[in-house]
């Protein structure tokens, strides 16, 4: 079974897992007001000379942050960097500061491959871009990948640095506080954005003085593609499929995402009440070190698995005055803990996406199992490629969203499925780079700034997931991975990987790559779970 093996963290406050966890239990912050930009905001941001401690000559910044983690986490634990070992890489944005008019940034899945081979790895890195929770989910696709003996280990890495792409597009959400956060708090303001890279090594091992990933599960909302279900139903749906059966009176916390945006915190609090999760401890870590994008799933995993070592849950800071509908149990002071030997992770994001993660050490759990994986039934397809157009009808769309919908529409016309055992898995290599071109305009003059929040969104790939789960209100898992290039195998293994999931029968997955409108191609199916 999966265990972590070893983990680090580098953020403004530590660049190590135990120093950052002992600089949170002691209270500080690294939230800073900023004005560098056309308007003010506060962030939890490297200083010039961590910048320049940290960063390698011949690598982006973002590269460099994921290297140094990685190698810290190395020197814990002697793995070998084989074929039995594989890099899941977990990012929103990886080099999109380096964006310009003139020319584009080095592509996700092309840094994955360069970090992965300067710590010696020749196996295909795997890169998870899935909003908010792609840490969570990484971490789930690794645990399967060990649990299936796909693989021996698996280095989990999350990491996304801060550029005016990001904090304006946020800002054109309305999303971000000038002040510090306020989780849950009923004076919240908003969000604020924060830096990171944080790592977990997971291995195949028996070791119950280890933490592992009991069970982990994702769910759409099929809502809306930036604004969560009032309700939390997905969020709920991903909490019930997690713990299945697993006593509630175990677990030590749930750490939420807890964003301090207004919707975000409401519709968390409304899920664990639903959940029947009223009177376990909540704690939520951006007030402390930000929203950390692709690494936060990650980095506040680790940081709770230290503080539970220590006997102790990590404060809620900013929280004063419950500020939500949902019933739940805040905590804003370091707290002992008696039984510290299990937890909830809960985290969710655009484009409808909700994941829950069960972390435990020395204690079984009933909960979705990582069965043995066979090739699946390959069903109908879809392919669009060359010039083809998607449907002008959709025209509120970004073309990378028109052209997975449009081949959707294709697939499903006569196909039925059973929209809440379908999950929705796409792939490409170049991220959402006609989306990122688009916006980057808006934000180019500062003479003429004007961010779009709807060119904002798409800069996402993984609304185009989103955008599918609503149309054809489909409620299973949703993600979206970029690779180096496109690898039929490697793209047969993750989808293989999915049905994990007990509650998935069938998987719409595929290539989905949209460049401009003369480089575009989809190539999608239907994947049907074998019997």
């Amino acid at each position: 079974m999966n265990a972590i093996v070893a983990h680090n963290v580098i953020c403004p406050l530590g660049e190590t897992s135990a120093i950052a966890c002992q600089v949170i239990k002691a209270g500080r912050s690294w939230l800073e007001p900023h004005d560098w930009l056309p308007f003010p905001f506060t962030a939890s941001l490297f200083n010039e000379r961590q910048k320049e401690v940290l960063a390698l000559d011949g690598y982006t910044f973002f590269e460099a942050l994921a290297i140094r983690s990685i190698q810290e986490a190395l020197s814990q634990k002697e793995i070998p960097l084989d074929d039995r070992t594989v890099l899941i890489l977990s990012s929103t944005k990886g080099n999109v500061g380096d964006l310009t008019a003139e020319s584009d940034p080095i592509p996700l899945g092309e840094s994955a491959k360069r970090i992965a081979r300067t710590i010696g790895l020749t196996t295909t890195p795997i890169t998870v871009s899935n909003a908010c929770i792609s840490g969570v989910s990484a971490m789930i696709l690794a645990a399967r990948l060990i649990d299936s003996g796909q693989y021996d280990h698996a280095i989990v890495c999350g990491v996304d640095v801060q550029s005016p792409f990001i904090i304006a597009g946020f800002q054109s959400l309305k999303a971000l506080s000038e002040e510090p956060c306020r989780p849950f708090d009923i004076e919240r303001l908003g969000l604020n954005l924060g830096e990171a890279a944080a790592t977990v090594i997971m291995s195949d091992s028996d070791d119950p003085n280890l933490w592992r990933v009991v069970s982990g599960a994702t769910r759409n909302d099929a809502h809306h593609i930036s604004s969560p279900a009032p309700k939390g139903d997905g969020a709920l749906a991903a909490i019930q499929a997690t713990l299945n059966g697993f006593p509630s009176a175990d677990l030590a916390l749930i750490n939420a995402h807890g964003t301090a945006t207004m919707y975000n915190d409401q519709m968390e609090s409304v899920a664990i009440e639903r959940a029947g999760l009223s009177h376990v401890p909540v704690n939520a870590l951006k007030g402390c070190i930000g929203h950390t994008m692709g690494a936060a799933g990650i980095i506040e995993t680790i940081l709770n698995i230290k503080a539970l070592d220590d006997g102790v849950i990590l404060p809620t800071r900013g929280f004063d005055e419950l500020g939500v509908s949902g019933k739940i149990n805040v905590v804003n002071q370091l707290t002992k803990v008696d039984h510290p030997h299990a937890f909830l992770k809960i985290i969710s994001g655009f484009g409808g996406c909700n994941a829950a993660m069960l972390l435990a050490k020395g204690v079984e759990a009933s909960g979705p199992r990582v069965n043995t994986l066979r090739q699946p039934n390959r069903g109908p397809a879809a392919t669009l490629s060359g010039s083809s157009v998607a449907s002008p009808s959709l025209r509120r769309m970004d073309p990378l969203a028109r052209l997975g919908v449009t081949t959707v529409d294709t697939l499903l016309n006569d196909n039925p499925i059973d929209p809440q055992k379908t999950a929705i898995i796409l792939f490409n290599s170049q991220s959402s780079i006609h989306a990122d071109r688009v916006f980057q305009r808006s934000i180019a003059n500062e003479e003429n700034f004007f961010p779009s929040p709807s060119a904002f969104v798409y800069t996402l790939p993984n609304i185009v997931a989103g955008e599918i789960a609503i149309r054809h209100q489909i409620h299973g898992e949703t993600c979206f991975y970029i690779l180096p290039e496109k690898d039929q195998a490697l793209v047969l293994q993750i989808i293989n990987a999915t049905f994990a999931d007990e509650d998935i029968d069938q998987v719409i997955g595929g290539w989905l790559e949209y460049i401009d409108a003369r480089h575009h191609e989809a190539d999608l199916e239907i994947y049907k779970r074998k019997s």
